[in-house]
């Protein structure tokens, strides 16, 4: 551990020793440079020394470098030279305890989040939204957290997005317009994720922040690397995710005020990305979360080329820098060297913006913060050797210390409790049965109906069939009738008149 007797951290040697002060860490810091100008050596410095007083640490590992922080360095002759330049005495090699995690579980433990713990503003940038579409998923999620709807993985917010569209009529005066069209974008942004493969992402169990937090027998802070070559493959994906880890850090921490160490360190590498594109609204949260989370005891480092590639209101909160060599080739790097060497308190020993494209590799120009937060006068000084090895250990090596690890079995196995989507399949299933049994019901009361009405028209058929016979035997009757009646009467009148000619034939 490279401390002196007031416990500063040693971090560089130039024409005097250059300390980095513990208390004025959670000021946060860049360490910039070109490719291959020994960012990385500076990184595992700071970060050694902090693990060595006690901090847990979370790094992203993108080269795959970091990863040789669990195993002891090696001798070789660039740190035997700089042994004996910087004059380091009782030099050591030694591991640190390290923690690796990989979104993708192949070089780590599984690191996964929900959608509902990502929210809608990151999630809104992992999908590409515009304006309108970030404002729809906003709303989204609202009703999901109304009505305690867990979103979890895709599937979960697909759901929910089908839910919202099909009662964009209910919720449209309590919460806006959500149109087809929109709700259309946001479930195609969602498929192309998916096919891209980020539904690896989301899932549970999630990742615990609580968990960084361990120290070894030693007392030292545990080194919680997150596995980045295959991530960073995909900037938006690394970048998105990254912010995540800050944001949920940053809720889980309280308020501490200063403190005579940090409480955790959190390494940015390739910090670029993490603002290139992102919507105003997104940066002002960035450039919040930094400002606060120092009151938390969070330090806060950025790893990038330029300063330039970090926005002007997160660089204000960076009050420890070391820059590394820059190349100016450009119109356009030149102006970008002008900006870093301005971004230093002045040495009059030297020309800033010279030396810049001056220092060899594993040279830095630094400047810290003293005791009372003032930028200390930039220095031209060399950076000191790390103690564990400068080289990516091979995945045999990573796989042990995975199995070996308390949280194999807590990330080890996926788990898929109730979530929005088989709450509302569910609601969509038992309401089609509902749907189903009315229209049972119904078809059965129709045919019933329809009986009853065929019994109805059989009823009233016979009762005509039954009149008609009635009627033609009244008919038939009837004509008989007549028939006697007339010959009867016939018979009568041709009776009498017998009756009336014998009468008469006998008074004849």
């Amino acid at each position: 551990m490279y401390l002196s007797d007031e416990g500063r951290i040693w971090l560089a040697t130039g024409t005097e020793r250059v300390y980095l002060e513990p208390s004025m860490c959670n000021r946060h810091g860049l360490i910039a440079g070109a490719t291959g100008t020994g960012k990385t050596v500076t990184l595992k410095v700071i970060a050694e020394s902090l693990s060595d007083m006690g901090v847990p640490l979370f790094l992203a590992d993108i080269k795959g470098d970091v990863s040789g922080m669990c195993v002891q360095g090696v001798e070789t002759k660039h740190i035997l030279r700089s042994i004996t330049n910087m004059n380091i005495e009782n030099f050591t090699y030694t591991s640190y305890p390290v923690r690796f995690f990989d979104v993708y579980g192949r070089l780590g433990h599984p690191v996964r989040t929900t959608i509902s713990d990502m929210g809608p503003e990151l999630l809104a940038r992992l999908l590409g939204l515009n304006d309108t579409q970030a404002g729809v998923l906003r709303i989204i999620f609202r009703i999901a957290d109304e009505k305690q709807l867990l979103l979890i993985d895709l599937k979960d917010l697909r759901s929910m997005v089908v839910h919202v569209g099909e009662n964009s009529a209910e919720y449209k005066l309590q919460y806006g317009n959500c149109s087809a069209q929109t709700l259309g974008a946001i479930q195609r942004a969602l498929l192309a994720l998916e096919d891209a493969g980020g539904n690896i992402f989301f899932g549970e169990p999630a990742l615990d922040i609580k968990d960084w937090f361990d120290w070894d027998e030693q007392g030292r802070g545990y080194m919680n690397i997150l596995e980045c070559q295959e991530l960073f493959q995909h900037p938006l994906l690394y970048s998105t995710f990254m912010l995540w880890m800050l944001s949920a850090l940053y809720e889980l921490m309280p308020e501490c005020g200063d403190l005579d160490k940090p409480k955790a360190a959190f390494f940015f590498d390739e910090a670029h990305l993490l603002f290139k594109g992102a919507p105003k609204a997104l940066l002002e949260k960035i450039e919040q979360v930094v400002r606060l989370i120092r009151s938390k005891g969070v330090s806060v480092w950025f790893i990038t080329q330029n300063p330039a590639d970090v926005p002007e209101s997160v660089l204000q909160q960076l009050g420890n820098r070391v820059q590394h060599a820059l190349r100016a080739y450009t119109p356009n790097e030149q102006k970008n060297l002008r900006y870093a060497a301005r971004s230093f308190r002045v040495n009059p020993d030297f020309d800033t913006e010279r030396v810049l494209q001056e220092l060899a590799t594993g040279e830095a120009l630094v400047s810290v913060l003293d005791p009372k937060g003032t930028p200390g006068i930039v220095q031209r000084a060399g950076i000191l050797p790390p103690r564990s090895s400068m080289n990516a250990v091979d995945a045999a090596v990573i796989g042990t210390v995975v199995a070996n690890s308390p949280l194999a079995e807590k990330y080890g196995t996926t788990v898929d409790r109730e979530s929005a989507f088989e709450v509302l399949t569910g609601q969509q299933e038992e309401a089609a049965a509902k749907k189903a049994e009315e229209e049972a019901a119904k078809k059965a009361e129709e045919e019933r109906k329809a009986a009853e009405k065929l019994e109805e028209q059989e009823r009233k058929k016979k009762e005509k069939e039954e009149k008609a016979k009635a009627s033609a035997r009244k008919k038939k009757n009837s004509s008989v009738g007549k028939v006697f009646n007339s010959t009867l009467s016939s018979f009568g009148r041709e009776l009498g008149r017998q009756i009336f000619r014998g009468l008469l034939g006998n008074r004849k």
